[in-house]
C-alpha cells in the first residue's frame, strides 16, 4: 500500500464549513429546502433550482465505489506515492465524491464494493476525506 500525501485543500467562503467539519470527521453534504436534492460540492444555491435555501447536514460517510481507476505513476506531489486508487464513490445520500480508496490493496478495488469514510490530517486545521473497504 502506498502513502499519500495529504495537501491542504483551497477552502473558500462556499465552502469553509464544510472543511472546519473535516476536523471534527463529519462529512457534511448540503440539501435544498425547495426541491429536495442532495448537493455535493459545497455551494450557496441548488443547481437544479437556483434557490439559496440550502441546509447542511452530516452524511453517514458509507457509500459504493461507482467507478475507479489505479494510478501508478503520479507527478508533482504524488510523484512517489504510486500505486493509489483515484475513485468515484456513490454515497449512500445520492451524491458521487471524487477520491481516493486507502487501506488495502489497490488490485483488490472493484466496482459496487462497500466503503466507508477515513480522514488523512493536513495539519492546518481540516481533514481530506478518503474510503477505505468496509469489513
Amino acid at each position: 500500500m502506498s502513502t499519500l500525501p495529504n495537501p491542504a485543500p483551497l477552502v473558500t467562503q462556499a465552502n469553509e464549513a464544510f472543511w472546519a467539519a473535516t476536523a471534527e470527521g463529519r462529512f457534511q453534504l448540503q440539501r435544498c429546502n425547495e426541491c429536495d436534492t442532495v448537493l455535493w460540492f459545497p455551494r450557496r444555491h441548488c443547481p437544479s433550482c437556483w434557490t439559496e435555501n440550502v441546509s447542511t447536514f452530516d452524511a453517514s460517510g458509507k457509500g459504493v465505489v461507482y467507478s475507479f481507476t489505479i494510478v501508478r505513476k503520479g507527478a508533482m506531489l504524488y510523484k512517489e506515492a504510486g500505486p493509489f486508487v483515484i475513485a468515484y464513490v456513490e454515497l449512500e445520500e445520492g451524491p458521487r465524491v471524487m477520491t481516493n480508496i486507502v487501506e488495502c490493496d489497490v488490485e483488490t478495488v472493484k466496482v459496487g464494493m462497500p466503503v466507508e469514510v477515513v480522514w488523512h490530517d493536513t495539519e492546518k486545521g481540516n481533514a481530506l476525506y478518503r474510503f477505505r473497504p468496509t469489513v
